[in-house]
């Protein structure tokens, strides 16, 4: 269900590897959210380093979202990076198992090269 790789990179150095891995191969980052900061403004004391990048290629979302448009709840793509035990890591749901959900067998082929890039583009953020 989840595509989890580690580092030795710190949250930050992983963060400047996803966003050129992610731009390298014909991605998008639409926003990162920092949950750390976010739950702090809130009064939440959250001790951990949590980055949320959320990732698009738009051909790829298009296809999906002209199959079917509540696919929307689960979209963007979203890659974390976060610090647990001394160790930094990369992880995002699969797009395959995501789409499964909706019962949309014609999209199998777009959810695996969007999970393949995913897996590259991790695999590529946590080696750069």
């Amino acid at each position: 269900m989840l595509i989890i790789r580690s580092t030795d990179k710190t949250v930050k150095e992983a963060a400047v590897s996803l966003r050129a891995a992610v731009e390298a191969n014909q991605f998008g980052v639409m926003q990162i959210l920092n949950l750390h900061e976010s739950m702090t403004r809130k009064g939440v004391e959250f001790d951990h380093e949590c980055l949320i990048f959320e990732v698009c290629q738009p051909h790829q979302a298009k296809k999906v979202l002209d199959e079917n448009l509540s696919i929307s709840t689960v979209l963007p793509c979203r890659i974390s990076i976060y610090e647990q035990d001394g160790r930094t890591t990369l992880a995002t749901l699969k797009p395959t198992t995501l789409l499964a959900m909706f019962n949309t067998p014609q999209l199998t082929e777009v959810a695996q090269e969007v999970e393949a890039t995913l897996v590259k583009i991790i695999m590529e953020a946590a080696s750069m």
